[in-house]
């Protein structure tokens, strides 16, 4: 089994991408094959082209970043996990942009990540993460994934880069999403 997790973030190795690595540290202890990428920009929103419809191919018709190479490593994966800090109430445009793309080129290609497991990641200054958690949750749901959950909505609260790792209760959320997501899975494997 494989999960894949993107980091939203701007930032490689800020709060998000701490988080992030907490739920697949406790997927790796379950044996579970992970894989952090970084979302590094620019990415080129969708543009409406509908070419994923005609061709059917599995890929996005704007190559010239690497939300393909995204969309191949999702495809293989069993889970799929999507982090972003909170920007005014909102994920970054580079998780957007993986997100309407990769959801057009999945929709156009027959659901095709339909019944793997899914969790959002969100770190937040203060206010504003549960827009950022709903909005890639709706990527899963509409996408016919199953979604993972903790003992209270995955996030981490900080500022300053490692600022989450403070942030106990936020920690342990992290973890317990890791555990809740690797059980999800080998029972879905069963």
């Amino acid at each position: 089994m494989k999960v894949v997790a993107f980091n939203g973030s701007p930032r490689k190795d800020g709060n998000t991408a701490t988080l992030l690595g907490v739920v697949l540290k406790e997927l790796e202890g379950q044996g579970i094959e992970t894989e952090l990428v970084h979302l590094k920009g620019p990415l080129s929103g969708c543009i409406a082209c509908f070419k994923c419809f005609e061709k059917k191919n599995g890929k996005c018709a704007l190559d010239k970043d690497i939300v393909n190479e995204c969309i191949e490593k999702m495809s293989g994966a069993d889970g799929i996990i999507m982090g972003s800090p909170t920007y005014f109430a909102d994920l970054t445009p580079e998780l957007k942009a993986l997100i309407d793309r990769s959801g057009f080129v999945g929709k156009a290609n027959g659901d095709m990540f339909k019944r793997k497991v899914g969790a959002a990641v969100v770190a937040v200054r203060r206010a504003g993460a549960i827009h950022v958690f709903d909005s890639i949750n709706h990527f899963f749901l509409i996408n016919q994934m199953i979604i993972a959950g903790s003992s209270y909505w995955n996030i981490g609260m900080g500022l300053h880069e490692k600022d989450v790792e403070k942030d106990e209760e936020g920690i342990q959320i992290m973890r317990t999403l890791g555990q809740n997501m690797g059980w999800l899975m080998k029972k879905i494997k069963e």
